[in-house]
């Protein structure tokens, strides 16, 4: 028996596990795994725990990293859009846009020509539709190349998330069109950065897909712990019995009463191992 059987920790990939802004709005190289971190999560899989990666990033924009990561679990890609695992390389869950995605999404980029947006097929092809500057980041950073098409509706379904690509200001009036159409009740409209606005199905968010990560690995949600840095990591902080924020965190992480440890640089998931040691003794 280790001294973590039962327990499930969740992380966010970018900025948390690995700090990857740089990479994103400079261009700079990706930094590898810290090694506090490796170690600390080597230790508590050897303990019995379970460890598994919550990421925004659709299979193909992580797929490459996945041998990187020390982890024992399935995971949750492309939002909370699909639960899959890495050992066995096939879906267990997907919780697909509806078809009428498309149509709204052409919609959002006739009203706003500046966007940009990536379209998250679950064939594991990302497409694109007006690639812009941060499309291009994008590309640098998951080391994907986008498959261009003139229109989402020349995009083929099906598909697990959109990702919309501009300014701050034009995303949050995106998601107040969108909003204003009433179709609020359709999508997950969350922010996972101060350029990027994801839209997938309803109630397909990281926080969905780690109960349902939970159940099926038999492990009750007192025991579920999860850790992340943006607006798209807090459903699955709020569902966690604790949830735990580097201390690059944005301010609306911060203040939702998540545990804050070291920046994502220094081994962020080091510190919650840690603290999870004096908790299952």
């Amino acid at each position: 028996m280790g001294r973590f059987d039962g327990v499930l920790l969740a992380s966010d990939f970018d900025n948390t596990l690995i700090y990857t802004e740089d990479a994103l709005l400079r261009g700079e190289p990706i930094p590898p795994l810290p090694e506090r971190n490796r170690q600390a999560l080597t230790y508590f899989m050897a303990e019995g725990g379970r460890f598994a990666i919550s990421t925004g990033r659709a299979l193909a924009a992580f797929e490459k990293y996945a041998p990187l990561v020390p982890m024992n679990a399935p995971g949750v890609i492309c939002n909370g859009a699909a639960l899959y695992d890495f050992a066995k390389q096939e879906y267990l869950v997907s919780a697909l846009l509806d078809e009428n995605a498309r149509q709204r999404g052409q919609l959002v980029l006739d009203r706003f020509p500046e966007v940009a947006v990536e379209a998250y097929h679950i064939g594991n092809v990302i497409h694109a539709v007006h690639p812009n500057a941060i499309t291009r980041h994008h590309e640098h950073l998951t080391k994907v190349a986008v498959t261009e098409a003139p229109s989402l509706l020349d995009v083929p379904l099906p598909l697990g998330k959109l990702l919309f690509e501009a300014s701050h200001d034009v995303l949050e009036q995106i998601r107040d069109f969108l909003l204003a159409q009433g179709w609020g009740g359709d999508y997950e409209l969350i922010f996972s950065g101060q350029n990027l606005l994801e839209m997938t199905a309803h109630g397909a968010n990281k926080g969905g897909m780690v109960r349902r990560l939970a159940e099926y690995l038999g492990i009750g949600l007192d025991h579920v712990y999860c850790v992340g840095d943006e607006a798209n990591d807090l459903p699955m902080l709020r569902l966690a019995a604790e949830g735990f924020a580097p201390a690059n965190c944005i301010p609306a992480v911060r203040d939702s009463g998540a545990t804050v440890v070291s920046h994502a640089l220094d081994g962020a998931l080091a510190d919650v191992v840690e603290i999870l040691e004096k908790r299952y003794r």
